[in-house]
């Protein structure tokens, strides 16, 4: 019997952007027959797949969907009141339509065009006024990974202020409290090895603090729930010149006395619970904040005010905007990133709520564990905290008798190993949760719980010093939106003001801003995934286990290597993970000497700033003429020092945008002198199905999710770093000490969650599924088909600055706009006229000052590419113009953009060119035109000025 089966229609034909017609016209337009031929002239044959990715066929988005929904279906979200820094909450509706669910503020790039930026800097400054006013400190960033790393950036800032003393350099200790979460801990025994500090866990009230501590940290409220008065502590440690860190709850801040008010340097924490899922670990946004003068030291990015050239207000990253990049091995931090979709939700829901809001919220989380303690001593129990907020420690008879009922009744606690339990509630906590946890006591103990009113004779006051008297949130914005209309304007506004994906392309060199597809997205809202607690028993989580099985197999897969780990949680904590796999590796094996890490000149500035978080000592390896690495330079280096080498930091293809095809003699120098490699995945996204970093010798790699794999921007993060290895390495991947993860020989953990931020592996899972062996491999083709279009359509009227030995490029290339400068026109200058067209700006002057490096993405039609490239030579039009003397060298388009509707409408246009000419540059422009919120922001002058909270109103208006 014959059968016909239903073709669900391919994902690919829906992610790659050039129809089959466009790709036949660009490949004509390249001079090659078909795309293989192209990517033959490309890619090196030596380096080459000879078979296909060993993956299944793609599915339809229809299919995945249904895949995702019976994996969904294995996980099971019991209550969860184990805390341990997760705890439920409700993400307001109007927040999650329109901003987690919503392109407009998922797809947009990291703010460093703040022109175009305007909405996400001010929300970021919202969340930034926010942590300053709950954490009592001056100065706060635009969050940090989460809690654990957060307090490990603080570790390494506060080194930094006590070395600085020339009688301190030797202070090399750092005191943990027992009161601390485990996860943190474990993240600051990483942090500190490889550069010498020694952490000392024990009792804040009995510590004997001198002068070989540099700093401490302590939890607030602690990790067992009690609210400890830690002002004696911190005034001994003063005593001493030494700097403490305060880890605390942003919840409970609302109640209880802000840290900066009895005298922490540094408060740290997660904003998870404000209306951010518990995402089984992530994403969450972490908050840092401190005194003023220590702002020139802080880690991550700051939002400050400053004013645009029409001298009106405007918001931009300032101060520390790409520190790696500028002081590479002497950045105090390799975070370049932040959780900044996150972070943007954390402040919505303050302003959603404003003070009076998260009193109530606060308040009825503190009313429901006062309800459960007075139910439990009712009950006969002994509650060991005798001040709380959120969190009790309960003594009982039988633990394991208490947890198999529990777990019967989909409920789970935090079991002690002194078989004490804890319960921590949250927002979503209600009567009913409180009479089912007292229903579970009581039949330990053969009693009925039940009560007409469970609140009945609860105090919920806390006694001095412990009661926050201080007012917070003081600011209009946070007292004006909260009605659902006024709030979904407001979001609307904000996000009118930025430019994102949904708008144009956005052509960024190695930072692959392709399509973050719908169906993709859509599982991380669903309940089964978003409302899991990482630290819940691993057998409710089977739908995540069997996630992370196939993300991990279809990885390994496509690297060539055989073991991965899902927890770094940004790109740089990739590098550092890989770093100190090899690190571990090396000193396994008895090599301990082994501190030396050669990177390219060429390198991201996060590979050197990574490398000397790792304890390595970084040398520079020179590149040639056309940015290729310096095969003699290399070998001189590998031999002069062989004896300590440890690895070798490569991108590939190279940050310039070739496939350089010495790179299998450039693994092979190191691995002769005992180095190790560990492959920037900067640039993966031209390699996936092509070849692979085991095929080209290195011997880890980290993988940007966020890139190659579909996961969005997010104005700024989140994003994944995943790491690969071959199988010497993969016994030291880094482990967690709560949930069981990593190799036999486990460093300690990389990031707070086991798994990183679990729930947007979601996103590349989908992606991988949907496009399949074919879809993947094709998506490397059209990354290199569009940026050799791009580069063709532009290479006569600008200098291409590096190309392999067929004239190729790979996924990227780069415009050289140095040529210029005699007619005063700068790489910014290009990058800011291209706003007036519509378009994000590419990469601006790296990796080469003067330049602009551009990449477009298989996920860009022909179309699209046409339009970005005759915004291009339009602009070279018209410095041309400059340079013939028919615009000024100073009153031109390009050195007075972006061209705000403001200026353009005033009664005053000063300008030798017209107004059309300014805002109108090609037709396509006045059919759909993006207005920049504010002229060209000056950088030096928010510098100088530094406001890194909340403006006055007027700004708002």
């Amino acid at each position: 019997m014959n059968t016909t089966r239903i073709i669900d229609e391919t994902f690919d034909v829906r992610h790659l952007g050039p129809s089959v017609q466009e790709e036949r016209d660009m490949l004509a337009l390249l001079g090659v027959p078909n795309l293989d031929a192209l990517i033959e002239e490309t890619v090196p044959q030596s380096i080459r797949l000879g078979d296909p990715l060993p993956l299944s066929e793609g599915l339809s988005e229809q299919e995945l969907l249904h895949e995702l929904a019976a994996v969904a279906s294995k996980n099971k979200t019991y209550t969860s009141f184990i805390g341990m820094g997760y705890y439920g909450t409700y993400t307001p509706t109007v927040i999650l339509r329109n901003i987690l669910e919503n392109p407009g503020w998922y797809t947009q790039y990291t703010p460093y065009q703040a022109e175009i930026a305007q909405g996400r800097l001010e929300a970021m400054l919202n969340f930034q006024t926010l942590v300053t006013d709950l954490t009592g400190m001056a100065v706060a960033n635009a969050s940090l990974l989460d809690e654990g790393t957060a307090a490990g950036e603080a570790m390494i800032m506060v080194a930094g202020i006590v070395h600085r003393k020339s009688d301190r350099a030797g202070s090399m200790k750092f005191f943990v409290s027992d009161t601390v979460y485990p996860q943190t801990l474990d993240v600051l025994k990483t942090r500190a090895l490889p550069l010498g500090f020694e952490i000392v866990v024990g009792n804040h009230a009995d510590a004997q603090l001198d002068a070989s501590f540099f700093g401490a940290l302590v939890q607030y409220p602690a990790q067992d729930g009690q609210v400890i008065d830690y002002r004696a502590f911190i005034d001994a440690a003063h005593a001493q010149g030494i700097q403490v860190v305060v880890a605390a709850d942003m919840m409970s801040l609302v109640h209880l006395t802000p840290p900066g008010e009895f005298g922490a340097d540094v408060v740290v924490g997660s904003a998870q619970r404000f209306g951010v899922p518990m995402g089984y670990g992530g994403p969450h946004a972490a908050f840092f904040a401190t005194k003023q003068e220590y702002i020139r030291m802080m880690p991550g990015r700051i939002i400050g005010v400053s004013v645009d050239a029409q001298e009106h207000p405007a918001f931009r990253m300032t101060l520390q905007t790409r520190e790696q990049h500028i002081k590479r091995d002497k950045a105090t931090s390799n975070i370049c990133t932040a959780q900044a979709l996150l972070a943007v939700m954390a402040g919505m829901y303050a302003v959603y709520h404003g003070p009076q809001g998260l009193r109530r919220i606060a308040g009825n989380i503190h009313a429901a564990a006062c309800a459960i303690d007075h139910g439990l001593v009712r009950l006969g129990f002994e509650q060991r905290n005798t001040l709380f907020f959120d969190t009790l420690r309960v003594r009982v008879p039988d633990a394991a008798l208490l947890r198999a009922r529990a777990e019967a009744a989909q409920v789970n606690f935090r079991y002690f190993e002194n078989g004490d339990v804890g319960i921590a509630v949250d927002e979503t906590t209600g009567v009913r949760e409180i009479q089912l946890v007292l229903s579970l006591f009581a039949g330990l103990k053969g009693s009925d719980a039940k009560s007409a009113d469970v609140f009945e004779g609860v105090d919920t006051t806390y006694p001095a010093p412990h009661g926050r008297s201080s007012e917070f949130l003081t600011h209009p914005i946070f007292n004006m939106n909260h009605s659902e209309t006024e709030l979904l304007r407001y979001i609307k506004r904000l996000e009118n003001k930025d430019l994102s994906l949904a708008h144009s392309m956005i052509p960024l060199g190695s930072c692959t801003m392709k399509l973050n597809a719908t169906t993709e997205l859509i599982p991380i809202t669903w309940p089964a995934f978003s409302a899991m607690h990482p630290f819940a028993p691993e057998e409710q989580a089977e739908g995540y286990a069997e996630i992370f099985r196939g993300l991990e197999d279809a990885l390994c897969r496509i690297t060539g290597f055989t073991a991965c780990s899902l927890q770094p949680n940004s790109g740089a904590q990739g590098e550092y993970a890989g770093l100190m796999v090899i690190r571990a590796y090396q000193h396994g094996r008895g090599e301990t000497q082994r501190d030396v890490t050669l990177i390219p000149a060429s390198a991201h500035g996060t590979n050197p700033a990574s490398a000397v978080m790792a304890g390595c000592k970084v040398v520079v390896v020179a590149c040639d003429a056309m940015g290729n690495i310096d095969i003699a330079d290399l070998r001189a280096k590998a031999s002069e020092h062989s004896a300590q080498l440890m690895a070798l930091m490569v991108t590939y293809p190279s940050t310039h945008g070739v496939f350089e095809e010495t790179i299998r003699e450039v693994c092979s120098i190191i691995h002769e002198h005992g180095g190790q490699v560990y492959m920037d995945g900067a640039n993966m996204n031209a390699q996936v199905g092509l070849t692979s970093p085991a095929a080209i010798g290195a011997d880890v790699c980290h993988i940007n999710l966020h890139k190659t794999f579909a996961i969005p921007h997010g104005g700024g993060g989140p994003g994944m770093g995943p790491i690969c290895v071959a199988p010497h390495l993969a016994p030291y991947l880094p482990g967690n000490p709560v949930v069981s993860t990593g190799g036999e020989k486990s460093i300690t953990a990389i990031s707070s969650a086991p798994w990183g931020s679990a729930s947007i592996l979601l996103i590349s899972y989908a992606y991988i599924r949907m496009l399949g062996a074919r879809g993947l491999t094709d998506s490397s083709k059209f990354a290199i088909l569009n940026a050799n279009y791009l580069k063709a359509r532009l290479e006569n009227h600008y200098p291409i600055l590096y190309v392999g030995s067929n004239g190729r490029v790979a996924h990227e290339f780069i415009l050289d706009l140095r040529p210029f400068k005699d007619a005063h026109i700068e790489a910014e200058d290009v990058a800011k006229r291209l706003m007036d067209y519509n378009f994000h700006a590419p990469t601006v002057s790296f990796p080469v000052a003067g330049t602009l490096m551009i990449e477009p993405t298989e996920s860009e039609s022909k179309a699209e590419l046409d339009r970005f490239a005759e915004a291009l030579i339009a602009i070279r039009g018209e410095i041309q113009d400059v340079l013939d003397g028919k615009l000024g060298e100073h009153d031109n388009p390009l050195k007075n953009a972006p061209h705000t509707a403001h200026a353009a409408t005033g009664d005053n246009w000063p300008h030798s060119y017209s107004r059309e000419r300014a805002v109108y540059p090609l037709p396509y422009v006045r059919i759909n035109k993006f207005w920049p919120a504010v002229g060209r922001v000056n950088n030096s002058y928010g510098d100088r000025n530094v406001v890194c909270t909340c403006p006055p109103i007027e700004s708002y208006m």
